[in-house]
């Protein structure tokens, strides 16, 4: 079945080539112009819900920002962001909410299919039944569990809520717990996830971690910061007896 894709923008002539250009690649395409009429679309689960979002920034009613929000309150789907403004707060925000992945206008087809195609990939890889569920493939630090296999972080049992990219960046740092890595090393280990060399991606990404993990995101006591250097994952030390 091939995967179901829903743009959201304005800019009707962009859409619609999209939509072709997507569609000749074997994508099920929707198109909406507007935040609202997106928002309906996704949380309706029209046609049987979508496997990614393509959302534009700059929306006549309900801009992208506040679309993301929304939905990523309440669904994990794919959010790839578009903007023309090119600024670079904006890629922040977009992160910060939860997007998947941020294009600036204009962009090459070709590279917004690579982008869908990556974090599509991320997607089934995380999907129930995946890689056979259960905790065999868990890492374990006290109240925390990164869960391998079901691509999910539970804190004292409760999953937490991480992207796909967030989730990539955790399992790194934990599988490499007690060791400094810097934002080099990072974008170098997962740069099969085309990682974006914004190094200030990867900060905003510690930062959502640290929220949805740490019981205190400003003094965190899993993923700390070495001041000049990186981050390193410190797992917890065993209480004295």
């Amino acid at each position: 079945m091939s995967a179901r894709i829903l743009i959201v923008d304005d800019d009707a002539r962009l859409a619609e080539m999209l939509s072709t250009y997507l569609a000749g690649r074997g994508f099920s395409v929707e198109v909406r112009g507007d935040g609202q009429s997106g928002l309906r679309a996704i949380e309706t689960g029209a046609g049987g819900g979508f496997d990614a979002v393509v959302l534009d920034v700059m929306l006549p009613d309900t801009d992208g920002f506040e679309v993301c929000r929304r939905v990523r309150a309440r669904s994990d789907v794919p959010i790839v962001m578009l903007t023309a403004r090119g600024d670079a707060t904006d890629r922040v925000v977009g992160l910060e909410l939860g997007a998947d992945d941020y294009l600036p206008k204009p962009f090459d087809p070709r590279e917004l299919l690579a982008r869908l195609g990556a974090v599509l990939r991320r997607a089934r890889r995380g999907a129930p039944g995946a890689s056979g569920g259960g905790d065999a493939g868990a890492l374990r630090f006290g109240r925390l569990v990164i869960d391998r296999q079901a691509r999910e972080v539970r804190l004292d049992g409760q999953r937490r809520e991480l992207t796909a990219r967030q989730f990539d960046l955790l399992l790194l740092l934990a599988e490499r717990a007690g060791r400094v890595q810097t934002r080099e090393q990072i974008m170098d280990a997962l740069r099969g996830e085309e990682w974006d060399s914004f190094d200030r991606s990867i900060d905003v990404h510690v930062s959502r971690i640290r929220i949805a993990i740490e019981d205190d995101p400003k003094h965190p006591r899993f993923l700390q910061t070495v001041r000049g250097a990186g981050y390193v994952f410190t797992p917890p030390q065993p209480d004295p007896e």
